[in-house]
């Protein structure tokens, strides 16, 4: 029972101001679903596309698989240099530029404006170069006024309006014929209308709002995200936009640019490669022709019009030697040709040709890992500046690569000419052999030789060039699609049940936390129950709350006020049967003013009045008296007087109440300068000896005892002590006078009564009479 009684108290606080409660959660539910009407929505869009990567293709399945463990894993690298590569300002910004998201369509709606991106209601076409439009900003508010003409107001300088034109029949800006030049301060700009959903209705009124790139690109590079997975080279791009249709494109545009740049690099080193053999084939081109004009002067000279084919002692392995002669030739020359273009192109951003036809391994894996390097180096330097340290370092091994390459040029080169060495003495031997063959013949066989070296050479550079032009053709993208962008149909934010939901949590906890707080910093006495928690103390009753007006009860009287005072009338008797034969003395206190100790004096002694019991009201609050006052009793002679002139008797100080044979009144009589001087004295003791043999009760209003002594000086003569606590006035730290008072007996048989109960609020037990006591409101939670 007493765990109920601790969580009835507990919640009561909350129950009684249920009304405030539930107006605050409908407060907030209101303004959630005003917040949810007029705020802007999110669509989010998301796409996935898996990073291929080319270098691996040049590796030894043993190493790529390695490679993918521990130190040295680079798959990851890869993918987080394609991600920062995929975010750079410079790739968005393409993307912004190319889907004109600087200019934006607003149409007019029943609650608020929206944009519209695909198939606005006008088409709007700019005299200004990109350069300029890029860094505008500016709002043109536009008002249809028929099917040929629209009214735009105000264009003044800094390219803003003087003020906006929505709602005003009679705006008084501009006329102007659409497709007709309205000038500006950035030059003429031309409004045409659009045929769509969003067709131009008359009256219809359209905001063109244009903005700089670089805060757009600054928008959209904030709201892309990227995620990628450890050891995968999947991706998944996501962004939101108040548009889905923007979103969506924005991601498509975004991996075709992405594609766009990685090929334009893989293009790089096949223009390279193409360049360098079409240099070759001018320089190899001009050699042959040199030649065979040698060849046709000998043949002029020596009148060589008919060669023989081959002479019949040549051997077998002479042909065999010429050929090795030839293919040591070839490699000497392309070689040459590599060290010429290394000291050419010595920069670390230049490419260097690949599969030129040098029969060694090492320089074609060295030229391939040199071009990678470069085109790394490129790619990171369009997003940084040549101080990164992933720049240098680049820089230092792409350098390092063209010395090793330039060694083993020299060491090929000085393998074959020691090969070409050895078969120009083994041709030697061979032609020495043949004794018979005329000198004219040799010397036509060795620039014939030399014919067949440059037309071989020319050839095979032919053949390289038409290999460079196909791979130019076929360059694939770096990111394969894997999903297409898509964009939700739903908004994802702001997600309506959420908002619905802190709404409620809101509006509850709100209210809660301020009558939490609000009891929490309460300190005063509200109910019996607080009374009790402070001090151990006798409950004779309590007294509820009541108008100013009526302040009295009177003999026929069924206010819950008249029936608290019958109450305590009831208990006071309980505890006072033991006394008979004389009057029963009962005083009145308070621990401090304006408790209401006079105002209960009174009426209990009204009520014990009615009962036909022979009541006195003694004012000895002589300081500040104020029972008169609510009896509209005189106060001219009274107990000051009775005390200090002995020639006084009870009769001259003792009113009757008009109307009221059982109530008498001793007033407080003239204030005067030494009040406890006089309860001292031996005519007070001698008043109360009198007066208890008279009547039947005795009512002292006394002084507040937290405020003078007054009230203890004569606490002798009382029976019953009534200590009267102000419900919602004392503070809960002052009730330990009156458990001092208590403890202490200073205040003979005492007992607390509670004054100024609020019983609407469930403080107090309550007094149902003069009301159907069953009935029971709706809103009342408690019993």
């Amino acid at each position: 029972m007493k765990q109920r009684e601790d969580f009835r108290d507990l919640i009561q606080p909350y129950l009684h101001r249920w009304k405030f409660v539930v107006l605050c959660v409908f407060a907030a539910i209101v303004c959630a679903f005003l917040y949810l009407r007029y705020a802007d929505y999110e669509y989010e869009a998301n796409a996935t596309i898996k990073i291929k990567d080319d270098k691996s293709k040049n590796k030894l399945p043993e190493i790529s698989s390695l490679q993918n463990y521990g130190l040295f894993s680079q798959d990851q690298n890869n993918v987080l240099d394609e991600i920062e590569i995929i975010k750079s300002r410079n790739l968005i910004e393409s993307v912004i530029k190319d889907l004109k998201f600087n200019i934006q369509y607003f149409v007019e709606g029943r609650i608020q404006d929206h944009e519209v991106y695909k198939n606005p209601p006008l088409n709007i076409n700019f005299s200004a170069t990109d350069s300029i439009l890029q860094k505008i900003d500016t709002t043109l508010n536009i008002r249809i006024n028929s099917s040929k003409d629209f009214y735009i107001q105000g264009l003044v300088e800094e390219n803003k309006l003087l003020k906006e034109i929505k709602g005003s029949k009679d705006i008084g800006g501009d006329l102007y014929d659409f497709g007709q030049g309205v000038p500006t301060s950035f030059g003429d700009i031309i409004i045409t209308p659009n045929i769509g959903q969003y067709a131009t209705k008359i009256g219809s009124n359209i905001k063109i709002k244009i903005s700089p790139i670089n805060g757009i690109t600054s928008n959209y590079k904030a709201k892309l995200q990227i995620e990628s997975n450890e050891l995968s080279s999947i991706i998944k791009l996501t962004i939101r936009d108040n548009v889905k249709e923007k979103a969506r494109l924005f991601l498509d545009k975004l991996i075709e640019k992405y594609n766009e740049d990685v090929v334009n690099d893989k293009n790089l080193v096949v223009e390279t490669t193409s360049e360098f053999i079409n240099n070759r084939l001018e320089i190899v081109s001009k050699e042959l022709g040199q030649v065979d004009l040698t060849a046709e002067d000998l043949q002029q000279a020596n009148k060589l019009t008919d060669l023989q084919t081959q002479s019949t002692l040549v051997l077998q392995n002479e042909r065999e030697n010429e050929a090795k002669l030839v293919a040591a030739a070839n490699q000497i020359q392309l070689v040459d040709y590599m060290r010429d273009h290394l000291a050419e192109k010595n920069a670390p951003s230049d490419l260097l040709p690949t599969n030129i036809g040098i029969n060694d391994n090492s320089i074609a894996q060295v030229t391939q890992r040199h071009n990678d390097l470069v085109l790394e180096r490129n790619r990171i330097l369009k997003n940084s500046s040549e101080k990164n340290p992933t720049v240098i370092n680049l820089t230092n091994q792409i350098n390092q690569l063209k010395n090793n390459l330039t060694q083993s040029l020299n060491s090929v080169k000085s393998s074959n000419e020691i090969t070409y060495n050895s078969l120009i003495e083994e041709n030697a031997r061979i032609s020495s052999r043949i004794y018979s063959a005329p000198i004219k013949e040799r010397q036509f066989r060795d620039i014939k030789r030399q014919q067949d070296i440059k037309e071989s050479l020319y050839l095979y550079l032919l053949e390289k060039r038409e290999e460079s032009a196909i791979t130019h053709g076929v360059s694939s993208p770096n990111a394969k699609i894997v999903d297409k962008a898509y964009a939700s149909s739903a908004p994802v934010a702001p997600k309506k049940t959420i908002i619905l939901l802190a709404a409620l949590i809101l509006g509850f906890s709100f209210p809660i936390a301020i009558i939490y707080l609000l009891n929490l910093l309460d300190t005063k006495v509200h109910n019996i129950n607080d009374v009790k928690k402070a001090i151990d103390v006798p409950f004779i009753g309590d007294i509820p709350r009541s108008s100013k007006k009526k302040q009295l009860v009177s003999k026929v009287d069924y206010s819950p006020k008249a029936e608290a005072f019958r109450m305590v009338r009831t208990n006071i008797d309980f505890m006072l049967k033991s006394i008979e034969g004389r009057a029963k003395t009962i005083f009145v206190t308070s621990t401090t003013s304006k408790e209401g100790k006079s105002h209960t004096s009174i009426n209990l002694a009204l009520s014990l009045s009615f009962s036909e019991k022979k009541t006195l009201l003694i004012e000895t609050d002589i300081r500040v008296p104020k029972a008169t006052d609510y009896l509209n009793v005189k106060n001219e002679i009274g107990l000051t007087n009775y005390i200090s002139d002995p020639k006084l008797t009870l009769k001259d100080i003792i009113v009757n109440l008009d109307g009221n044979d059982y109530f008498d009144v001793i007033p407080s009589g003239v204030i005067p300068p030494n009040p406890a001087e006089l309860l001292m004295s031996d005519r007070m003791q001698k008043l109360f000896k009198l007066v208890e043999k008279k009547y039947d009760y005795i009512i002292v209003d006394t002084a507040a005892v937290g405020l003078v002594t007054d009230t203890m000086l004569i606490s002798s003569h009382a029976d019953l002590f009534i200590y009267v606590i102000r419900a919602n006035y004392l503070e809960t730290r002052q009730l330990k006078l009156a458990e001092t008072m208590y403890k202490e007996k200073r205040l003979p048989n005492m007992a607390v009564l509670l004054n100024n109960v609020n019983h609407k609020k469930g403080t107090g037990y309550g007094y149902g009479y003069g009301k159907n006591p069953n009935k029971k409101k709706w809103w009342k939670f408690s019993k």
